[in-house]
């Protein structure tokens, strides 16, 4: 299971969108996992994600002596070394890719490296199962998300849940991502400026900021 089921969009939305999963079974191949879950994310790290985590920690760094401004002006700069290093505990680990040749390149060499763990990757079907085909292997199982379901008219609209839903813990809130679309099509702030925000929030690292990006982006043309 993991909570990245829930993003919000068509199967096309998801062109830009491929998280990769490590995970661990605690009491069977958890014990001395940790050198695995950090050579893990060392090959990933070499494939340029847009996104990594270990589970309580993402790769935009906190940020001190913060003022009402600072938000919108910090470094977004990533630091995979601090991710990797932080890994203490055995848990979750992820990294979230952009592009098929990204994810595909990342997985072979995880396939590779053979560390006896379960990895999973969370994108639409039909990218799932076209990545595993081009590494040479077949997908041992899928897992589906049910459809959102709002017989009452109270969720927002797509362009908030596509944004919001990126954060599968719900820490990008729908009122946060729809400031950010407003402050936007505003003018106020830039699509980049936004989402160094969103991303910031998401403490898991997969949140993908190319994704928020493109969306952000289109929501402006329609407008205009």
């Amino acid at each position: 299971m993991t909570n990245t089921l829930h993003r919000y969009g068509s199967a096309e939305s998801f062109c830009d969108d491929y998280i990769i999963f490590a995970i661990p079974s605690k009491g069977k191949n958890d014990e001395d996992c940790i050198p695995k879950l950090k050579q893990f994310l060392r090959i990933c790290a070499k494939h340029n994600p847009c996104n990594m985590g270990n589970g309580n920690r993402s790769g935009i760094a906190p940020q001190k002596d913060l003022s009402p401004t600072a938000h919108w002006n910090r470094d977004a700069t990533p630091d995979w070394e601090t991710v990797i290093e932080g890994v203490s505990k055995p848990g979750t680990v992820s990294a979230v890719f952009a592009s098929e040749e990204q994810a595909k390149a990342c997985l072979e060499e995880v396939i590779a490296g053979d560390f006896g763990i379960s990895v999973n990757m969370s994108t639409s079907v039909e990218n799932a199962r076209h990545v595993a085909q081009l590494c040479g292997i077949k997908r041992h199982s899928v897992e589906y998300a049910l459809r959102f379901n709002d017989p009452h008219d109270h969720l927002p609209n797509a362009q908030v849940l596509e944004l919001s839903t990126m954060c599968g813990h719900g820490m990008v809130s729908f009122n946060m991502a729809r400031k950010m679309l407003d402050m936007v099509r505003e003018g106020r702030r830039t699509p980049k400026q936004a989402v160094t925000t969103l991303v910031r929030l998401c403490p898991c690292g997969v949140y993908n900021p190319d994704r928020a990006l493109r969306l952000l982006n289109d929501a402006c043309k329609e407008q205009r």
